[in-house]
C-alpha cells in the first residue's frame, strides 16, 4: 500500500509564497507590499487554517457559503482580525448569509445577485467577477456586459464596490486576460484587482494585481 503524502508545512509554504510575491513586485517595479495575499482554504480543514493564522496569515478565501459558515465563526472568536473573502459562485438564496459571514464577496456577476445582496450588504464589500474568457461554463459577467454592469453597481453600491476579479481560461496564456481586467479597473477607477492563483500569480502581479488568491501552493492539494 503506498504511503500517504506528508501534510504540507503551511508556515514554510506561506513564507515561500510571500517571498515570491515580493520578488514579483520588485521585478515589476511596483512598491513593496502593494499586493495582498488571500489564502484559499476551500476544502481544507479548520486545523490548516489555524496553522496559517499561526504563521501570520489573516485573509482567507472560501468558495462555498456553507463550508465557510462551518469553519469561520469559531475562528473569528479566536482571531478577531481574520478576514474572509467568498470567491466562488454565489446563489441568490445565499446572499443574506454571505453578507453576514464575509468581509468581501468577490463573485458579484449578475443583476439578480446584486438585487439579492443590496438589502443585506452591511459592512461587506464587493468585487465584480468578469468572465474574461467568455467561457459559457464559467461564472462571471461577460466582457460585453461588463462596463454597463460596473457602472450600475457603482451607482447602487458606491464605495462598497471595491474592484474586479477574474479567473482566466485554463490552458491559455493569462497575460491578455489579466491586462484586460487591469485596464477595466483603471477605466472605472476601481482600486482592487483580484487576479492570479497558484500557477500564475507572478504574471498577475506584473500586470497590476492588488490581490492574489493562492490555495494549493500554501495548503497542498485535496
Amino acid at each position: 500500500m503506498p504511503e500517504a503524502d506528508p501534510p504540507p508545512n503551511i508556515g514554510e509554504n506561506l513564507a515561500r509564497v510571500r517571498e515570491r510575491i515580493e520578488t514579483a513586485i520588485a521585478r515589476a517595479g511596483r512598491p513593496a507590499g502593494c499586493v495582498t495575499l488571500v489564502a484559499v482554504s476551500k476544502t481544507h480543514p479548520i486545523e490548516a487554517i489555524r496553522a496559517a493564522l499561526a504563521a501570520g496569515q489573516t485573509i482567507f478565501g472560501e468558495n462555498r457559503v456553507q463550508e465557510a459558515a462551518a469553519k469561520f465563526p469559531a475562528l473569528r472568536t479566536e482571531h478577531p482580525d481574520l478576514r474572509l473573502h467568498l470567491i466562488g459562485g454565489l446563489q441568490t438564496n445565499k446572499a443574506k448569509q454571505a453578507c453576514a459571514l464575509a468581509n468581501r464577496i468577490e463573485s458579484l456577476d449578475r443583476p439578480r445577485l446584486a438585487d439579492a445582496i443590496a438589502p443585506h450588504l452591511g459592512g461587506c464589500d464587493l468585487l465584480i467577477e468578469i468572465n474574461v474568457g467568455d467561457e459559457p461554463q464559467k461564472a462571471g459577467i461577460t466582457r460585453a456586459e461588463a462596463d454597463d454592469f460596473i457602472l450600475s453597481c457603482q451607482s447602487r453600491f458606491g464605495p462598497a464596490l471595491a474592484g474586479l476579479m477574474c479567473v482566466p481560461p485554463t490552458g491559455e496564456d493569462p497575460t491578455p486576460h489579466f491586462a484586460w481586467l487591469a485596464d477595466r479597473a483603471t477605466r472605472h477607477r476601481l482600486g482592487v484587482i483580484s487576479m492570479g492563483m497558484s500557477a500564475d500569480y507572478e504574471t498577475a502581479i506584473r500586470l497590476g494585481a492588488t490581490h492574489v488568491r493562492v490555495g494549493s501552493a500554501i495548503f497542498g492539494t485535496r
